[in-house]
C-alpha cells in the first residue's frame, strides 16, 4: 500500500487568555502566599529593612485589590499604605516630592504607594494640573531622586498594572451599577477614562525616562484580577531575600480561677441580633 506523504499541518498555536482563575484556587494560593509574607514581614523587623513598594496604572487596573491582597494578613504596624489626597496650597508650593518623603519606610517598615510622586508623569500630565516643563523636569530628576533612596538602604519596587480598554471599560461600568463601589467613580476618573491614549503616551515617557537597572518599573497583566494579585505577590517576594526566622512552639498559659468573681448583672446595651 502507498503510503501518503502528504504533509500535515501544524494545529494553530492558541493565543487565547488562559480561563479566569478559580475561587477556590485562588484562595488555596494566596493562602500560601500570606504565609510567605508574614515570614518576609518578621525578616524585615528583623533585619531593620525599609522597602518601599509603588503602584500605578489607570483607573480600574486592580492596584487597591492588589494591595488589599498583600496586607490583609501582615500587620499594619509594618506594612503601611500611603494613598494621599490632592496636595494642599501648602504642598503645593513645597518641592514636589515632599509631601511623599515624610511617608518613606524607616527601619523595619515596608511602605505601600497606592499612587505616588508618579502622579506627576500621569493624571497630572493628562488632566493639565502641571506644565509640560514640570513633568519633563520630574522626568529628568526622578532617576536621581530614586537613586538616592537606593544608595540610603531603601528596598524600590515599582509596579506597573496594565489593563486592556475593554476590561477597563467593564470594571467601571460594575461601579456605577454597585453602591459598595461608587466612591471609586470620581469626576476625575471619567474625565480620564476618554483619554486613554493620552495616558498610553504619557505611561510610554515614564518608562523610557525611569526604568532604570536601580529602581526598574515591573509590569502585571491584570485583566483576570486573581492572577495579577498572585503573580505580584510571588514577584515581591522573590525580590527580596528573606529567611523564616526559628520561633519557640506557641503554648496557650493556663486561665486563672474565678476566685470568686461573678458576672455582673448590668443593663448592656447589646445591639440587636439580626442575622
Amino acid at each position: 500500500m502507498k503510503r501518503d506523504t502528504k504533509p500535515v499541518a501544524a494545529a494553530p498555536e492558541d493565543t487565547s487568555a488562559p480561563a479566569k482563575l478559580k475561587a477556590k484556587q485562588y484562595a488555596k494560593e494566596l493562602a500560601k502566599l500570606h504565609v510567605e509574607l508574614v515570614k518576609l514581614q518578621e525578616w524585615v523587623r528583623h533585619q531593620g529593612l525599609k522597602v518601599c513598594l509603588v503602584f500605578e496604572g489607570r483607573d480600574g487596573a486592580g492596584k487597591g485589590g492588589t494591595i488589599k491582597a498583600i496586607t490583609e494578613r501582615v500587620s499594619p504596624r509594618v506594612f503601611r499604605v500611603v494613598a494621599l489626597p490632592a496636595p494642599t496650597e501648602r504642598e503645593k508650593s513645597q518641592m514636589y516630592v515632599q509631601r511623599y518623603m515624610r511617608h518613606f519606610p524607616a527601619a523595619g517598615e515596608v511602605v505601600i504607594f497606592d499612587r505616588s510622586w508618579y502622579n506627576r508623569a500621569g493624571v497630572e500630565r493628562v488632566m493639565g494640573f502641571c506644565t509640560e516643563e514640570q513633568t519633563e523636569r520630574f522626568l529628568s530628576l526622578t532617576p536621581m531622586f530614586e537613586k538616592a533612596m537606593v544608595d540610603s538602604g531603601v528596598i524600590l519596587l515599582k509596579y506597573w498594572l496594565e489593563v486592556s480598554p475593554e476590561e477597563q471599560t467593564r470594571r467601571l461600568e460594575a461601579r456605577i451599577e454597585d453602591g459598595r463601589k461608587l466612591w471609586k467613580l470620581s469626576p476625575m476618573d471619567l474625565a480620564s477614562y476618554s483619554r486613554w491614549y493620552d495616558y498610553s503616551r504619557a505611561r510610554d515617557a515614564m518608562f523610557a525616562a525611569t526604568d532604570t537597572a536601580f529602581a526598574p518599573w515591573f509590569v502585571a497583566h491584570s485583566d483576570d484580577k486573581k492572577r495579577a494579585r498572585l503573580n505580584v505577590i510571588r514577584h515581591l517576594l522573590s525580590q527580596i531575600p528573606y529567611e523564616e526566622l526559628p520561633r519557640e512552639r506557641i503554648v496557650l498559659p493556663r486561665r486563672q480561677k474565678p476566685q470568686g468573681y461573678r458576672e455582673p448583672d448590668y443593663p448592656f446595651k447589646v445591639i440587636p441580633e439580626r442575622y
